[in-house]
């Protein structure tokens, strides 16, 4: 077939039009196993409904952690890849990698008491402040404890940045700022979040300078989600790996602008005159005048659940070594206690049924090639994500394949529900060469690669690829574009806040017949050729000189040998 009609063949095969993007003289596409158009096309609507429609019913209960609902989760997507030829992928040769999990439910009082010089101030539970224990106990909490405001709660030698000034915060209970500093371009990325602006960053700070809780203040901006998330997702049990002798505080809480401002209104301090402070590098700790006590009683349960492994064999009797991992959490937040007549599910349609299914499209897709890739695929459906990314983090600290022979991970979370786009997303855009192969495959469909559309949410370190760039592999985290066909420019920004704002973390993510799978199905299939590219190509992809995740690969790959 001449190269024109292949083209075409190809584009057909990768959107829902031709791309007219394509041109004459245009770089080659990657390489592809022999059959990969045909098998693309198997990638469709009934194919990625069907797993959602089920993943998102109520009979399997938001498929929260350690629940009948995640057990039956765990054995449809063993069932799935079974039915579709894959091999087990778990070490022991069988479908799931059993993950070890903690639940801690804990019971916080009503008003959370705070003095200051006399005047008390209560902060009420859940309309002003959420706490969660911070240790695997029974009881957990602090008794007087000052209160100290400590910035953004940073230490980062590489930007010569450190909010703790050395000073001594042993038993004080942090007052910290959500995000990073967001100011300078070429100070922690400016508008772009890293890992230092994340929740589970603030915790761990916190306890790495042996304070007995941190207080994170919740404001919209600063988190990307509003206080009805926080609601949601830190009440009732809270996950978390066993523990393993890390530093922990006894509290980590949540506090809304408002009642942080009532708090400080009651000592004395304004919290814009602390936010100013807060962005400079010479901030030093400020005493609020503030002290509280507080008690939590936990119930704690070793439990467990599962990460999901199949693995498609590569064809090249050296490279099918090294596999490409595809990967989608399964979990979501189970059923919320409540009154009857209220939806207390949590379906987790978008979040991320969606994404599993694109995953299982996927390996549909794979297992009908003729000619398999040189690498193997590792379909990975991962577990409790929404607890803290604990299944990726689990099987990052015990893969079944040295991550030196993990060429590359390719991660899905929340598909695009509304459309075929223009445009297509690499969170984390420029980290490694992934992105190449993203590009060329979003030019063949007429759309374009774009980075991040929501950089300050700080995307790239709030789902599972995090978990495997951290042991080296080069990771593309895929999203949605914003530049709806047949919709004006920002219609597709305000469909996606819009969703976040009312949707996200909420009973009412499920699924709808109305949905509009093209841009899903686009998607898919894009991120179906890059893996494909990635396990056909001779050499493996690589972090770009001086990311972060770059000195980490070359050990990897030191440590998995020739």
């Amino acid at each position: 077939m001449h190269r024109a009609s292949s083209l075409l063949l190809f584009a057909l095969s990768l959107a829902l039009e031709p791309a007219a993007a394509w041109a004459a003289g245009a770089p080659p596409l990657p390489a592809l196993p022999a059959g990969a158009e045909a098998a693309a096309r198997l990638i469709d609507r009934p194919t990625l409904e069907a797993p959602i429609r089920f993943l998102a019913d109520d009979l399997l209960e938001g498929r929260g952690p350690a629940t009948r609902g995640d057990e039956l989760t765990r054995l449809y997507l063993a069932e799935s890849l079974q039915l579709l030829g894959l091999e087990p992928g778990a070490a022991d040769g069988s479908w799931q990698q059993r993950v070890p999990v903690v639940s801690v439910a804990a019971q916080a009082p009503e008003k959370w008491h705070f003095d200051a010089a006399g005047k008390g101030v209560d902060l009420a539970w859940s309309q002003d402040y959420i706490a969660g224990s911070g240790v695997q106990a029974a009881e957990s909490g602090f008794a007087n404890a000052e209160v100290v405001f400590v910035g953004y709660g940073i230490q980062a030698p590489e930007y010569g940045w450190d909010d703790f000034k050395g000073q001594d915060l042993s038993g004080k209970v942090l007052l910290m700022l959500n995000n990073d500093p967001d100011w300078d371009a070429n100070l922690f990325e400016g508008g772009r979040r890293l890992y230092y602006g994340r929740w589970t960053y603030k915790y761990e700070s916190a306890a790495r300078q042996h304070a007995a809780a941190a207080i994170i203040l919740h404001t919209t901006p600063s988190a990307g989600y509003p206080w009805q998330v926080v609601q949601s997702s830190w009440t009732g049990p809270q996950f978390e790996l066993p523990a393993a002798g890390e530093p922990r505080v006894q509290v980590k809480a949540w506090a809304t602008e408002e009642s942080v401002r009532r708090l400080l209104s009651a000592a004395g301090k304004n919290l814009d005159s602390l936010l100013t402070a807060a962005r400079s590098k010479d901030f030093h700790p400020v005493p609020l005048g503030l002290r509280t006590s507080l008690q939590l009683t936990n119930e704690v349960r070793q439990q467990e659940t599962g990460n999901v492994l199949g693995l498609l064999r590569g064809s090249d009797p050296k490279l099918s070594r090294e596999v490409v991992v595809l990967s989608a959490h399964h979990d979501h937040f189970g059923k919320a206690p409540g009154p009857e007549g209220k939806d207390t599910i949590f379906n987790g349609a978008v979040d991320n049924a969606s994404g599993v299914a694109m995953v299982m499209a996927m390996a549909k897709a794979a297992a009908a090639l003729p000619t398999r890739p040189k690498r193997s695929l590792l379909f990975a459906f991962v577990a409790a994500e929404e607890q803290g990314l604990l299944g990726s983090k689990y099987l990052a600290a015990n893969p079944p394949i040295p991550p030196g022979r993990m060429a590359a991970n390719i991660n899905l979370d929340s598909a695009n529900i509304w459309g075929a786009t223009r445009d297509v997303t690499s969170i984390g855009l420029g980290k490694n060469s992934l992105d190449d192969l993203a590009r060329a495959f979003a030019t063949a469909q007429g759309r374009v690669l774009l980075g991040d559309q929501f950089p300050d949410k700080g995307h790239f370190y709030r789902s599972d690829q995090l978990n495997f760039a951290r042991i080296g592999v080069p990771a593309l985290y895929l999203k949605g574009g914003t530049d709806f066909v047949d919709h004006p420019g920002d219609w597709g920004k305000q469909q996606v806040e819009g969703w976040t704002e009312v949707h996200y973390h909420q009973p009412s993510d499920q699924y709808s017949p109305s949905w509009n799978f093209d841009g899903m199905i686009q998607d898919t299939r894009l991120a179906f050729f890059v893996a494909l590219a990635a396990a056909e190509a001779d050499t493996p992809p690589t972090w770009k000189p001086g990311d972060e995740f770059e000195a980490t690969r070359k050990a990897a790959l030191a440590a998995a040998g020739p």
